[in-house]
């Protein structure tokens, strides 16, 4: 499957391409579950459902998605079967938060998609430290208790 992009006259609220989003998450990653619980403290103008990435829902919901590669990679499913992965799932995830939609915006541009891939990658390296240091979770990390 592949995603699907939208252009200048699809940014707005009511005119949105997407009314809800599942962002599915690896629930066994520390900082993926970290973000997963901000995301669900975020005034939302794009509904996300947060749903562990392999899990049989997730399986159940996406028979045709490659369920070891969401694992490995942050992968948003939209409600008419739109798939993102990697920094475009996070930019439109940000597009999907009040807050955060301006920088959706910024990043959905040539020189903000470079960006965007930098600071996934970055989160990427960060979990795979995390992880490597035998640290459990974020607090843990961010105490300095790891």
């Amino acid at each position: 499957m592949k995603a699907v992009t939208t252009g200048a006259a699809d940014r707005g609220v009511l005119k949105a391409p997407v009314h809800g989003l599942t962002v599915l998450y690896d629930a066994e990653c520390t900082l993926c579950t970290h973000l997963r619980n901000w995301l669900a403290r975020q005034s939302q103008l794009v509904p996300l459902e947060l749903v562990p990435a392999g899990s049989a829902e997730a399986r159940a919901r996406f028979p045709g998605l490659d369920h070891s590669a969401s694992l490995d990679e942050v992968t948003v499913v939209g409600d008419s079967g739109q798939i993102y992965q990697g920094s475009r799932a996070w930019i439109v995830v940000l597009w999907a938060l009040r807050e955060h939609r301006p920088l959706a915006h910024k990043l959905s541009t040539p020189a903000g998609a470079k960006l965007a891939r930098g600071a996934v990658l970055a989160a990427a390296k960060t979990s795979s430290q995390l992880v490597a240091d035998g640290v459990d979770s974020c607090w843990q990390a961010c105490r300095g208790d790891g």
